[in-house]
């Protein structure tokens, strides 16, 4: 295959999920790193896919979008593009799709972990099995990865769309008092002490769609926080709520921006037991919709990766 015919291979990254429910205990394994998790953990996991259509929609979505991804990639002039699919911690895994891509003899290799929010213990080991697959099959192809994309213009103006449409589920004459509540998902505390960027790379979505939204009130919590004994990242989402209630509110939209597609953190931990706890305090509780594989969300991959390649021709 000549040079001109070569393509550029994106490898879109994501944690993944169950695909069916009698995976949900091979899935939690590999999360875990190989140990067991309690059965009466497994069953509740479970209860949670079931609750929610029997699997995670995650990877749906993402390979909606690679594909979508690549139909504009290849509109937009003579070079060939391939967009892939490899997930952290189930089917097809990372070094899976790296085995795929590389018969096709890609020039180069562009990584894109989908989660704007950088971190050393989410996406740094996506970084770290792509390196993993670069071993085993001992490939000299040339990796590059797009950093964070918290701040992207694209990106929060998408969020505050979606805020915005959040907002029209509420009264109107209420809409203006609705305070909005930011959540990502928590990470364990220590990584405060690493220095890791996720903290403030958070804060930094925040802050960027809060300035779009005028005097509408705000909040920040972060959400489901893993099952250790460790400390995790606060303050969590069922406080924030009731710091929201004895404030007066009896509305929130909540605003997931560490979040980009549906998965069990939206459609069950927001939508079923967040919602729930809010009923039981008489507030009604509503979320924006995720960006999935929306128009919006395809034209902020094309600006990050056009700004990416762009950055690597100037160090050329």
């Amino acid at each position: 295959m000549s040079d001109a015919q070569r393509p550029t291979a994106v490898l879109l990254m994501a944690m993944g999920g169950p695909d069916c429910l009698e995976n949900v205990e091979p899935f939690l394994l590999d999360v875990r790193g190989g140990r067991p998790t309690p059965p009466a953990l497994v069953e509740e996991i479970r209860e949670r896919y079931r609750a929610t259509g029997g699997k995670s929609p995650a990877v749906g979505i993402t390979q909606s979008a690679a594909k979508k991804l690549e139909q504009r990639l290849n509109e937009s002039g003579p070079r060939r593009y391939r967009v892939y699919v490899g997930l952290r911690h189930w089917h097809p895994f990372i070094k899976e799709t790296y085995a795929e891509l590389l018969a096709e003899q890609p020039e180069q290799i562009i990584g894109v972990c989908m989660a704007p929010q950088q971190s050393s213990l989410s996406t740094g080991a996506y970084r770290k099995k792509v390196e993993e697959a670069q071993s085993a099959f001992q490939s000299s192809v040339p990796v590059t990865y797009v950093g964070g994309w918290s701040r992207h213009p694209k990106l929060i103006a998408a969020i505050v769309d979606s805020i915005r449409q959040g907002l029209l589920k509420f009264p109107v004459d209420v809409r203006p008092t609705v305070p909005i509540l930011f959540t990502a998902h928590s990470l364990p505390e220590r990584i405060v002490a690493m220095k890791d960027p996720y903290p403030e790379e958070v804060k930094g979505t925040v802050e960027a769609v809060t300035a779009y939204l005028g005097n509408q009130p705000t909040a920040f919590a972060y959400q489901s926080q893993g099952r250790s004994s460790e400390p995790w990242l606060g303050p969590t989402v069922e406080a924030m709520l009731e710091t929201l209630h004895q404030a007066g509110h009896r509305q929130v939209l909540v605003a997931p921006i560490g979040f980009i597609c549906d998965h069990v953190e939206t459609l069950y931990d927001i939508d079923i037991e967040l919602k729930h706890l809010a009923a039981g305090k008489g507030m009604q509780l509503e979320r924006m919709a995720m960006l999935n594989d929306q128009p919006a969300m395809v034209d902020t991959l094309l600006d990050i990766l056009a700004t990416h390649e762009s950055s690597l021709c100037l160090q050329s």
